[in-house]
């Protein structure tokens, strides 16, 4: 499978089976496979793919980010915008590591490849890279999975 990075994936149960992360959104399905994930590719790493969880609960994430405007003034953690016509949040603060091993398929709609606009695509990956390389400093809170973990797990296999 091809990965392209703004583009929109599926990530198979195994993974979540395995990790075992309580604070990564889990597979749902009723007659159709969510959350869909927005891709991204690790600056450093070739065999990581990092990994947006979309939300389409717009209002409780709005809600979520005023709180977190009004006390710091600025919000990376989460981002909203469009897919398929349809407002969004995606969740930078719920982000992961995955290799193409755990990588389902691709989101696909009306024949064809769901993706963001180019300016959608730059925030996403300025915000997330920015919390990235934050958590890696050592401030953890910014996200709720353990990605350093995930990380060093995906890495070792």
């Amino acid at each position: 499978m091809n990965i392209q990075a703004g583009h929109f994936y599926f990530i198979k149960d195994e993974f979540f089976e395995e990790i075992k992360d309580k604070e990564l959104m889990v597979n749902k399905e009723n007659g159709h496979m969510r959350p869909c994930y927005y891709c991204f590719k690790d600056s450093k790493n070739d065999d990581l793919y990092w990994f947006i969880p979309v939300s389409s609960k717009v209002e409780k994430y709005k809600a979520i980010y005023d709180k977190k405007l009004a006390r710091y003034k600025r919000v990376d953690t989460i981002v909203f915008g469009y897919i398929y016509g349809r407002k969004s949040a995606f969740l930078i603060q719920n982000m992961f590591p995955v290799t193409t091993k755990y990588i389902k398929e691709e989101y696909i709609k009306q024949n064809k490849e769901v993706t963001v606009n180019d300016d959608l695509k730059r925030e996403l990956n300025t915000k997330a890279n920015r919390v990235l390389e934050l958590v890696k400093a050592g401030n953890k809170n910014l996200v709720f999975p353990d990605i350093i973990n995930i990380e060093k797990m995906l890495l070792k296999k």
